[in-house]
């Protein structure tokens, strides 16, 4: 198939599937620390715009919720699908790091998303906010094993190698493997940028249409903060995670960078762009910017690290790829900290939610975390490259041994389901973003209690009517139908 391997095939089924998984969580896991501090809000100060964005956005993390869990199920079976040696040789750590995922935290949110989703009129207001706190921390939970064992592929320690299979004899040390903290807090961070995009943008689309309310203004405020606020200290995390990078995987450094070979005692210019050219060992129409790469890789200003021309062919990275990939998700996020500091002038200037040109940006943006996030997990993946367990195993040894013809149904398989399934998903979490919050919703019944009978928290409760959801129209005549 267009002279591709069942390597490659295997390679790009799972970049594919990983890719549509990746954007869930990750809003997943923004979304719920937002409905805690919103809900948190409501139950400090009373101020029922709160309560509005609380049961607005939950509606949309329900469905990206289950997106998640459905794309998820999918990663899990590729493992032993396509990927059956390397299960055989270290199923023994990754294998446990997801089962504490799944008992940890995967139970955690679904036991109490349930109380958080629906129990608005049936607990009370404190036993609702325990619960979505919980739901809130089981997603950290969940992201802390997930990355322990990707960070463990990337920089294994804590283990032997016994008849050929991994065997860990330091768990502490497989989990707080050295890349792990720095791509944990990277993730994370990650998360919530794209969520605090996701929510601008919402509110940006809504002021441009002239759809100006409180709820709708708080939820640009509080996006804006948390943008001018994360979006430079995500910066600084992602520099201390290139400095460990340099240290335990210096050939992707190399790769990134498009740093060929050093040149005597030079300090290094910064590649801003360029072409690396793999076949001929050099990055073409170079533009750079002098010393500066010294000063970001090594914090000096004549610091040198090794150039790819100092590692064997075989154990290169892909410097084409992840040369770009980089710095797309470098460039987004120097917009970021833009738009951020762009908020800060306007809300100063009592202008923040009337200046046309500002929202029109924030509503571009609002895919920029999800974009930059995937680009950065691109860089990540592919500059582990030719290993599957960084220096231990290649991923060539890793792979099933399937036929091109089965790799290339399956993959066109993936493509269309996903397509199809989580298009709809997507959509439909689109229209209700584009329906707004609702104003007094989950008011508290004159007789006490904590929210209005007719207005729990579910997806489908925001739709406008009936019949835009297909069989609701019938199913609703059929219940009027059997109370008359």
């Amino acid at each position: 198939m267009f002279g591709l391997s069942a390597l490659d095939l295997a390679r790009i089924q799972f970049g594919f599937t990983i890719s549509f998984h990746i954007i869930f969580p990750a809003i997943t896991i923004g979304m719920a620390s937002y409905l805690a501090v919103l809900e948190g809000c409501w139950l400090r100060t009373q101020d029922t715009v709160y309560r509005d964005l609380y049961h607005f956005w939950s509606k949309i993390f329900a469905v990206n919720f289950g997106m998640g869990v459905v794309s998820g199920l999918v990663m899990a079976y590729q493992f032993g699908t396509n990927w059956s040696f390397f299960s055989d040789f270290a199923g023994s750590v990754t294998g446990p790091l997801l089962a504490y995922e799944v008992l940890t935290a995967f139970f955690l949110e679904a036991g109490f998303l349930g109380v958080m989703l629906f129990g608005w009129s049936r607990v009370g207001p404190g036993l609702h906010f325990f619960a979505t706190l919980m739901v809130a921390l089981g997603t950290l939970i969940s992201a802390t094993w997930i990355l322990a064992s990707n960070s463990w592929m990337q920089t294994p320690q804590g283990y032997e190698i016994v008849d050929g299979r991994v065997v860990p004899v330091d768990w502490l040390a497989v989990i707080f493997n050295p890349s792990f903290p720095y791509r944990l807090l990277h993730m994370s961070v990650a998360a919530f940028l794209a969520t605090a995009l996701f929510v601008g943008a919402s509110a940006a689309w809504h002021l441009l249409r002239r759809r100006d309310n409180p709820a709708i203004r708080k939820m640009l405020s509080m996006a804006m903060w948390m943008l001018l606020i994360v979006a430079p200290i995500q910066a600084v995390i992602g520099d201390m995670h290139g400095i460990n990078t340099l240290k335990h995987q210096p050939a992707k450094i190399a790769a990134l960078e498009g740093h060929w070979e050093n040149h005597g005692n030079e300090p290094l210019p910064l590649i801003v762009f360029g072409w690396p050219d793999m076949a001929r060992e050099e990055t073409r129409f170079a533009v750079e910017i002098p010393r500066l790469g010294s000063l970001i890789l090594t914090h000096s200003l004549d610091g040198q690290i090794q150039g790819l021309k100092e590692f064997a062919p075989q154990d290169r990275p892909n410097s084409t790829i992840i040369f770009w990939s980089f710095r797309v998700m470098v460039g987004l996020g120097m917009l970021m900290i833009l738009l951020g500091l762009w908020s800060l002038l306007l809300r100063r200037g009592g202008k923040l939610f009337q200046t046309r040109a500002f929202l029109r940006m924030a509503l571009w943006m609002g895919p920029a975390g999800l974009i930059a996030l995937l680009a950065g997990w691109f860089t990540t993946e592919i500059g582990r490259q030719p290993w599957i367990v960084y220096g231990v195993m290649r991923t060539a040894d890793a792979v099933s041994p399937h036929g091109v013809p089965e790799l290339a149904l399956s993959l066109a398989l993936f493509v269309v389901a996903y397509f199809f399934v989580f298009g709809v998903g997507i959509a439909y979490m689109m229209r209700l973003v584009r329906k707004g919050p609702v104003e007094h919703e989950g008011d508290p019944e004159p007789g006490g209690g904590h929210a209005v009978e007719g207005t729990p928290a579910r997806p489908l409760s925001a739709v406008d009517d009936p019949g835009d959801v297909p069989g609701a129209a019938t199913s609703t005549n059929r219940l009027a139908d059997s109370r008359s």
